[in-house]
Formats: structure tokens, C-alpha cells, sequence
């Protein structure tokens, strides 16, 4: 990959007080009981989700262990790198970018001291993209419902996925259920997350997201919601997209 750090600044769709509040955090982000459990706790089901579909389209055995062998990887907002290790471990060759530099640093030393080789940069989706970079999968999980414009973020994830690539995003959708159950119900009630971790007014339709990237030349192939069984005390895939849910799209070959 070209080194996006030469490259002249550009628009960013960055909300620098988003950036400013989890790099406030950063030190905590392998900490499985601290202010990151909820995605420790919502990883499993991610995971398998994307291994699922991912395998699918680029034609690989899901139930190999190394069912992402090859292919290429790019996690937009990656963090501490809670999604990049485990799918480096499943064979991807794996980006993470965040424009915090905080979340860059406890991320590189973390995978260094796990023995993974990620390739983590502390820069904006946007500048990626201006070096002509493309991938066969793109993830923006939880993170467009942090960004200042959706749509333009939204055109600067689908600009690096490469010809018969996949996008997958995650994120909260704009309901009053979803108001209740994860802004006052996980950070003022149980406190699962810091409070103002989401504001309402950013959270996003799930047709905020599918209409521009149809626009974009995509072809939806999934939506799916993600559910917490408080019983069982995890999370599972759900047909109910009302509060967690993914979407997959696929560039045309």
C-alpha cells in the first residue's frame, strides 16, 4: 500500500470530538470487564457473521480454520483492533485505520505482542482512498453512527472495496426502541458504555445506509439484525433490525 501519510490533506468526514472521546479511553480497550465489554461481549456473533459471508461470496469453506486465507481486509475505525486480530488469525491480510492515534499505537502493541502481523495506520478513510487502494472487504462496524457525514462517508468506504468486493457495516438504527434499549437503557441504566457514548440524532436508518450504496453501483445482499439475550447474556443474530443491525453489499465484478 502506498503510505497515505504523504499525501496532501483532504475533506474528512471525521467528527474530531468522537476521535477525542475514544482516545480518552484507548487504554482500555483490551480490557475485557472495562468500558469496551459491551464489544468484547458483541464480538463472537460479529465474527461469525462476517466469516459466514464473507466465505460465501469469495466462494471459501467456512468451517476451515483459515477460511479468509489471501484475502484482503480493510477494518475502517478499527480501534484497539478487537475485529483485526481475530481475522488475521482466520487468514485475512488485514488493514486497520482509525484517525486516532492513540487507538493506532494500543493496537500495533498489542498485535505485536500477540505475534500478529496487521498493518495499522492512523489515518481517515478518505486519504486511503486517494492512494488508490482497494480491498476485497471493507468493514465499517460501529462507526458510522460516530461520523460528521454519512453519505460522503458512506462514498468513502465503497471507493476502497475493489471490483467483486464486499462492504459490511454495523451500526444502531434510529428508532425510539432502539433510544430506550442502547443510549438510556446501556449508558445511563446498566452502564455497559460512558454516557453520550451515541447521540440519537447520529444514529442511522438502515435505508440511510443501502440507498446510497445502491446509488453507488452495490447490490445488497444482506441485512440482519443483532439482539441481546439478557437469560443467556450474549448476543445472537436476530431477524429484528430495530436497534443492532448489519448490512452486507457487494461491488459488481
Amino acid at each position: 500500500m502506498t503510505d497515505a501519510a504523504t499525501e496532501a490533506p483532504r475533506v474528512s468526514t471525521v467528527d474530531p470530538a468522537e476521535v477525542e472521546r475514544f482516545s480518552r479511553i484507548a487504554a482500555e480497550w483490551w480490557d475485557p470487564h472495562g468500558k469496551f465489554r459491551p464489544l468484547h461481549r458483541f464480538n463472537p456473533v460479529r465474527l461469525g457473521y462476517l466469516k459466514r459471508e464473507i466465505c460465501a461470496h469469495h466462494g471459501r469453506d467456512e468451517r476451515t480454520v483459515r477460511g479468509l486465507d489471501g484475502l484482503s481486509v480493510l477494518d475502517i475505525g478499527c480501534g484497539g483492533g478487537l475485529l483485526c486480530e481475530p481475522l488475521a488469525r482466520l487468514g485475512a491480510r488485514v488493514t486497520g485505520i482509525d484517525p486516532s492515534v492513540t487507538n493506532i499505537e494500543v493496537a500495533r502493541l498489542h498485535a505485536a505482542g500477540v505475534g500478529l502481523d496487521i498493518d495499522y495506520r492512523a489515518v481517515t478513510a478518505e486519504d486511503l482512498g486517494a492512494t488508490g487502494v482497494t480491498c476485497d472487504v471493507v468493514l465499517a462496524m460501529e462507526v458510522v453512527e460516530h461520523v460528521a457525514d454519512v453519505p460522503a462517508f458512506l462514498a468513502a468506504c465503497a471507493a476502497l472495496v475493489r471490483p467483486g468486493g464486499l462492504i459490511v457495516l454495523s451500526t444502531i438504527n434510529r428508532t425510539a426502541k432502539a433510544f430506550a434499549l442502547a443510549i438510556v437503557g446501556a449508558e445511563y441504566v446498566l452502564r455497559w458504555l460512558p454516557r453520550g457514548t451515541h447521540s440519537y440524532d447520529k444514529l442511522v436508518r438502515p435505508e440511510e445506509i443501502e440507498g446510497p450504496l445502491q446509488g453507488l453501483g452495490f447490490t445488497l445482499l444482506d441485512r440482519r439484525g443483532v439482539v441481546f439475550d439478557p437469560l443467556r447474556g450474549n448476543w445472537a443474530e436476530s431477524t429484528d433490525t430495530d436497534v443492532n443491525y448489519m448490512v452486507v453489499a457487494a461491488r459488481p465484478s
